[in-house]
């Protein structure tokens, strides 16, 4: 079959020629419609994650969608999302035509959405609403805030925080662009962000109108710092990454004043069950229009030059692989 394949840790994968997958006892053999590229994927390739250098060669994708050709558990035919463990364990993900994928890791597709759209949420989505609601316990009328909210996590916490029926939604961006994908998935407010902590507090403060009940943060660094300072009394953020970086600073006065928490958030601390059940809930409201990532496709055969502009920030939206 044909698939992006890494060669060694730290290269990009090229559209190269690969083994087939075999499904063995308890995994599934799926026919892979729609794969993204996502920052996970050039994480493990690089060998410097904590997961430790990957087993190469072998195919990246930690998520994609499909069509069920053989399962002992899924009838052949069937739609379904699936995540896998590529570049975190050995094997192969889902930047093929197709995949090997455990039982449990399958969910059945139901809703109304294109497969691209889907693989362009995905597990981005599944954090986005279990921060807002697990994590968050976002209750209706309450303010929420969202850190990078022109990425594909802040671009489905926005949506997904109108939903829910948060009374305010204020989004923080520093492109134009990612400031107008912001707009469209719904944000009350868009504050630019600045690397200038109390500059970016006082606006936030100002747009939050009077504080934060939630916020989701994706990015930590100054951004955080600054959200940290407008949380208001009760409140929590939510740190799903560190995009702009692995520290930020809070003041224990304002923690402690306002009975603030800090939670920490990751998928893998998920069920399966847990993570079925968000993305079902996240795919019934995108196919509604009301929650969407923005995305570009891009054939199996480009996959390197995708790789690159993904690794590079450059590509702006979601890149979605779509097989041969």
């Amino acid at each position: 079959m044909r698939a992006a394949v890494v060669r060694a840790p730290g290269t990009p994968p090229e559209h190269a020629e690969h083994p087939d997958p075999v499904a063995g006892p308890g995994r599934s053999l799926v026919r892979v419609t729609a794969a993204p590229i996502v920052p996970l994927d050039l994480l493990c390739a690089s060998g410097t994650s904590y997961f430790g250098a990957p087993a190469v060669p072998y195919v990246p994708g930690v998520q994609g969608v499909g069509v069920v050709e053989g399962s002992g558990r899924l009838p052949a035919g069937t739609r379904v999302w699936f995540a896998t463990s590529a570049g975190m364990a050995p094997g192969d993900g889902g930047l093929a035509q197709r995949c090997a994928v455990a039982d449990d890791d399958l969910v059945p597709l139901t809703a109304d959405v294109p497969d691209a759209a889907v693989a362009a949420l995905g597990l981005s989505a599944v954090a986005a609403w279990m921060a807002l609601t697990w994590r968050g316990r976002l209750q209706p009328g309450e303010r929420v805030l969202v850190l990078g909210a022109g990425g594909a996590v802040g671009q489905v916490a926005v949506g997904a925080a109108r939903v829910l029926g948060a009374g305010r939604v204020v989004a923080v961006c520093r492109s134009a662009a990612a400031q107008e994908r912001a707009r469209a998935a719904g944000a009350d407010v868009v504050v630019p962000a600045t690397g200038d902590v109390d500059a970016l507090a006082a606006a936030l403060a100002e747009a939050c109108d009077g504080g934060a009940d939630v916020v989701v943060d994706p990015v930590f660094g100054t951004a955080a710092t600054a959200a940290s300072r407008v949380l208001a009394p009760g409140g929590r953020l939510v740190n799903l990454g560190g995009a702009s970086g692995d520290e930020a600073v809070f003041s224990s006065a304002v923690l402690r004043g306002r009975s603030a928490e800090v939670l920490g958030y990751t998928n893998n601390a998920l069920t399966p069950a847990q993570r079925r059940d968000a993305l079902d809930a996240v795919l019934a409201v995108a196919a509604t229009g009301r929650v969407s990532v923005a995305h570009e496709t891009v054939p199996l055969a480009d996959v390197a030059v995708a790789w690159a502009r993904q690794a590079a920030g450059d590509a702006g939206v979601r890149l979605v692989v779509v097989p041969d």
